[in-house]
């Protein structure tokens, strides 16, 4: 593995990026789309490839690739640490981005600013293998605020739709919260340990341990604690987690291809990664391991809670992934850390797919994005459907998809834990497993199935063309077999040397693995896999059966569905109290700083200052020579008297 071959690999998107961005006018929407596509196509090849060098030949790689400055003993520097964990990150925001980028001729073909979305889609791309490759915090900085920024960009896309622009800008400040704790996480990295390369902060990870701070009063607080909420502040940022969480739903304003990239697969999981890859340093903090536990297990429940009443097709999607986030965020917290990457490599694929078949959805019926309004969609859309079945299924858990391996080890991890809080998050997953099944067929039934309830306008519906299907099919694969690796990548050697658990919290050994048969046989015998069969047929029999009755529930629990409808008041609270008291500050700021201080003191009031010293001076100025007489005879008396004091 050499060092011109990574800088090959995360530079072609970055060239496709600049290409489609400067040059697309010049070249033509048709050869912008091909040079960005193919830049993405290099990558993902060359990633395969690295992946091959890292689990066959066991050949890894870090190396500083570029200095950028020194300060006293302070290197900072661009550099690149590829293993396991980065390799495997590296094929999944490759093949991802790949798909997104093909089905996007498809999607926005009549959209005016066709090719800078190319130029934005290659952009992230890029930002994202800066931030999975990284081997100092100062380049995974880099990455994390240049995927936010990207994502600014994308969710805002269509900057004439004001709830487009809404959106982003709720994305980029509520990420900034995150963001504050992430860089102060990063700064006391730097102020202990004296560096920001990771293998060096690792080696000092258990001294790092030894040590108390006192932050405020006589309070001493573990190192180690400090650092590991700090920076997971920065991941519930990231990836969406409970208080943190409200950017995600709204970022569905942006077209889909960029929620199946950004905030499906790739872009949400930069938090996952960022705790796993910081693993050396959360084996020593129990604490900062149970506050994620607790965090991720809120979100994967209660989020999945707001998933039953959205009508929107992106939307219930969109608060699938906060529930699988806080699945993978429980996780890390119990240090199955391979678990969690391991359905966040699973998750990508299938969330990925049923985003974009949503999107396939949505072309067909002429952007209608309201589920209430769709109805017997199957027999228009054939392969839409049989993939957004298969995604459905490995979303849900279904025996022998994707999901059902990578969500059930991590169930039964958690079950194996004796984390604080383990308790409370095991009952939380069996819960939203149900949750899962249910949202999840109540889409796919209310869209595909029953009565047609939509108006065609003398244009009925009809299957995508070849872009935006070929990704479909080829996501739908590994949705259906990804799972097959769960002994190399949860049980085996593949992440072994990549992550660090201690032996008293290493709970993915604890659970005996025998194999994918007898994990599979296993799993038939659990509460899951029965949970998930109930949410089917409790979906089947509620919106097939008797779809009378959702509308009577509904009445019945007033009083729940209005707070579920309000997302528990997240909202309200963030614009009375954050934002409202932003701009109570600001009004304030503005009346006695502006408008008194600055303009009526310092500005008005020199004025006025001066306006008086002149009206004094026109009598003092009388044009009487005794008068001048007088006033320097007394400025001699006043000099005199002051040399002789």
């Amino acid at each position: 593995m050499t060092q011109n071959l990574l800088l090959a690999l995360v530079l072609s998107p970055l060239f496709g990026c600049l290409i489609a961005g400067f040059l697309g006018r010049q070249i033509g929407r048709r050869n912008a789309h091909r040079v960005a596509i193919a830049g993405v196509a290099v990558a993902f090849a060359l990633s395969v490839y690295v992946l091959k060098l890292v689990l066959v030949d066991g050949q890894y790689f870090n190396a500083t690739i570029y200095h950028w400055l020194q300060a006293g003993s302070l290197s900072i520097e661009v550099g690149f640490m590829v293993d396991a964990l980065t390799a495997v990150m590296m094929v999944v925001v490759t093949f991802v981005s790949f798909m997104v980028h093909i089905y996007t001729i498809g999607y926005m073909h009549e959209d005016p600013g066709y090719c800078r979305f190319f130029s934005y889609l290659s952009l992230f791309t890029f930002a994202m293998l800066m931030l999975v490759m990284a081997n100092n915090f100062m380049q995974l900085f880099f990455g994390w605020e240049a995927v936010g920024l990207v994502s600014y960009l994308l969710i805002g896309f269509w900057y004439k739709k004001p709830t487009a622009i809404y959106a982003n800008l709720k994305a980029f400040l509520v990420n900034r919260v995150g963001d504050f704790g992430f860089l102060l996480g990063i700064g006391a990295v730097l102020m202990y340990s004296g560096s920001l390369n990771y293998l060096e902060v690792f080696a000092q990870a258990p001294a790092l341990a030894e040590r108390h701070i006192t932050i405020w009063g006589d309070q001493s607080w573990s190192l180690m604690t400090v650092i590991g909420i700090l920076l997971f502040i920065g991941a519930m940022g990231k990836s969406a987690q409970v208080p943190l969480h409200v950017w995600l739903p709204d970022s569905m304003e942006g077209p889909t291809p960029i929620s199946a990239l950004i905030h499906a697969a790739t872009m949400v999981t930069a938090g996952i990664f960022m705790v796993a890859r910081m693993s050396p340093l959360y084996a020593y903090s129990e604490t900062a391991l149970a506050f994620i536990v607790i965090i991720g297990a809120i979100t994967a429940l209660f989020m999945g809670f707001l998933g039953l009443i959205q009508n929107d097709i992106k939307r219930v999607i969109a608060y699938s992934t906060l529930s699988q986030l806080g699945y993978m965020t429980v996780a890390l917290g119990v240090s199955a850390y391979s678990a969690a990457i391991f359905h966040l490599f699973t998750h990508a694929f299938f969330k990925a797919l049923l985003f974009l078949a949503a999107g396939s959805v949505i072309l067909a019926m002429h952007h209608q994005q309201d589920i209430r309004q769709m109805g017997g969609l199957r027999k228009y859309l054939p392969i839409t459907y049989w993939t957004s079945v298969i995604g459905t299924l490995a979303l849900i858990g279904a025996p022998g998809l994707a999901g059902f391996f990578s969500k059930d080890a991590i169930i039964e991890a958690v079950h194996a834990s004796a984390m604080p809080g383990a308790g409370f998050a095991y009952w939380a997953l069996l819960i939203g497993v149900f949750v899962t099944a249910l949202y999840s067929f109540r889409l796919l039934f209310l869209v595909f199935h029953g009565q047609s309830r939509f108006d065609a306008h003398g244009h009925p519906p009809h299957e995508s063309p070849v872009v935006v299907t070929v990704p479909l099919i080829l996501l739908a694969i590994p949705s259906i077999f990804a799972g097959y690796l769960i002994g190399q990548m949860v049980f085996g050697d593949w992440l072994r040397d990549a992550i660090v658990v201690s032996p008293q919290t290493d709970v993915l050994n604890m659970l005996g693995y025998h194999g994918v048969w007898a994990f599979l046989w296993h799993g038939l015998q659990m509460p899951p896999f029965w949970l998930a069969l109930a949410g089917v047929v409790t979906a089947w029999f509620l919106y097939i059966r008797r779809p009378d009755l959702p509308a009577r529930l509904q009445h019945w629990g007033r009083w729940l569905w209005r707070i579920l409808d309000n997302k528990y008041g997240f909202d309200h609270f963030n614009e009375k109290v954050f934002a409202g008291g932003a701009r109570g500050l600001g009004s304030l700021l503005w009346q006695l700083g502006d408008k008194r201080l600055i303009d009526g003191v310092l500005v008005n009031g020199s004025a006025r200052l001066i306006g008086l010293a002149a009206r004094f001076g026109r009598h003092v100025q009388s044009g009487y020579l005794y008068h001048y007489a007088f006033v320097m005879m007394i400025g001699v008396w006043l000099l005199l008297s002051w040399f002789v004091l």
